[in-house]
């Protein structure tokens, strides 16, 4: 009976990796399945390395569903508007139903590791109150194949609502926000904005299941605002439920009437290298937000062999919970302008956001020395050479760090 069994488990094994040299992808219960047959052998998937059916499952237990059938002949040729990396037509095809969505996720010790930010297209990080940093995490084309769990999600800061204004009414997600009267009151501002009508999706007036408190994501004893988790799906779901697609809002900056197009055509961005060019020098970068809070602390290692600057964090490698991967960026960008605060007793903190300002792009081992400029709350944030040409970034994810004029940047 024994003998039977096995050979049964080796035929449904052989099936199954058949089907996923065809495809190249497997979905994560197929592959769960297969790690319960308690048979590891090497695979040759269709980029010629070789992986083991343990390595597969260990890769894909972290998704939470398959949304994507690519076939691996797909040619990548379509263009991210958030930051320049190639994906399929298929893909392509999701998001441009879509708005993006920019999601504030915390970065106190409690709430590392997050879950999702490997998968941003881009990320935002600044300080929310005292020293404490927080990220924006802005998902769209990255996130398309998968559905992805993205967390802890905590709270909106005015600054970060100006920074995502920049992006033609994303779909902005947030647990409740800064609210005491002044210039500090995120969620003030936000109905001021009128986001309530079009693209705001605040965990207070939505709730479980999109929403759902996780005590046990990391293994570690922490409070209940540390677990706040969401999925990317879940999100567009709402969105599509409100009628917030891919049409964006229509709205007047000046004399100018804007919205009621299809974002996607709407949205600028920026521009981007088509071949990276020789490696450069500049292989690390480090700074901290406040001195002396080293629990912030952010080193960047730049690796020729993939042009990408590893991530390390507290003097820790950055490690994103859903797959257990170091985060890597292709652009790290250290934006320079005024920083003010605290300025209240909840310690809440203000930056220039508006006008123009210095900046220092990492990107192929190199550093430019730049200028950054957004002229109102709703201008797009443009980074120019000293020259006053728009920089051309390397494809892939987008890190910009915002820090006060005076901080030292060593490089």
């Amino acid at each position: 009976m024994e003998n039977l069994k096995g050979i049964m488990n080796k035929q449904i094994l052989l099936f199954t990796l058949g089907l996923y040299i065809a495809s190249s992808v497997l979905s994560y219960a197929t592959f769960s399945f297969l790690s319960g047959t308690g048979f590891i052998q090497d695979i040759l998937v269709s980029d010629g390395t070789k992986k083991t059916t343990e390595d597969l499952v260990e890769e894909e237990q972290t998704k939470l569903a398959l949304l994507l059938q690519i076939d691996p002949s797909e040619p990548k040729d379509q263009e991210c508007p958030l930051n320049g990396k190639l994906y399929t037509k298929t893909e392509q095809q999701a998001w441009a139903k879509r708005r993006p969505l920019a999601i504030m996720i915390e970065n106190s010790p409690d709430a590392r590791p997050q879950s999702g930010l490997s998968d941003a297209d881009m990320v935002f990080e600044a300080l929310a109150e005292g020293g404490v940093t927080r990220f924006m995490a802005m998902y769209y084309c990255g996130v398309q194949k998968y559905d992805t769990t993205v967390a802890p999600v905590r709270s909106a800061r005015s600054y970060f609502v100006d920074w995502a204004s920049g992006f033609n009414y994303p779909l902005y997600v947030h647990v409740g926000g800064a609210n005491l009267p002044g210039p500090a009151n995120a969620l003030g501002q936000i109905a001021d904005y009128g986001w309530n009508l079009e693209n705001d999706l605040n965990q207070f007036s939505i709730g479980y299941p999109t929403f759902v408190r996780n005590a046990s994501r990391t293994g570690k004893d922490v409070a209940t605002e540390h677990t706040m988790e969401t999925t990317t799906e879940a999100l567009w779901e709402v969105a599509e439920d409100r009628d917030w697609t891919n049409i964006a809002p229509k709205r007047t900056i000046g004399r100018k009437s804007l919205g009621g197009d299809d974002w996607n055509e709407t949205y600028k961005g920026w521009s981007y290298q088509e071949e990276a060019p020789k490696p450069g020098t500049t292989t690390t970068i480090s700074y901290e937000f406040w001195n002396g809070w080293s629990d912030y602390g952010v080193e960047w290692e730049y690796v020729a062999e993939t042009n990408t600057y590893k991530r390390k964090m507290a003097g820790e490698s950055h490690i994103d919970l859903n797959n257990d991967k170091q985060i890597e960026a292709a652009n790290v960008i250290v934006l320079l302008t005024t920083e003010k605060g605290p300025i209240d007793e909840l310690k809440h903190m203000l930056y220039t956001t508006t006008g123009t300002g210095n900046a220092l792009v990492f990107l192929n081992g190199e550093v430019v020395k730049a200028t950054w400029s957004k002229p109102t709350r709703e201008s797009e944030l443009v980074f120019s050479d000293r020259k006053g040409d728009p920089i051309k970034f390397a494809r892939g994810l987008t890190w910009i760090s915002v820090l006060d004029t005076d901080t030292e940047v060593t490089y």
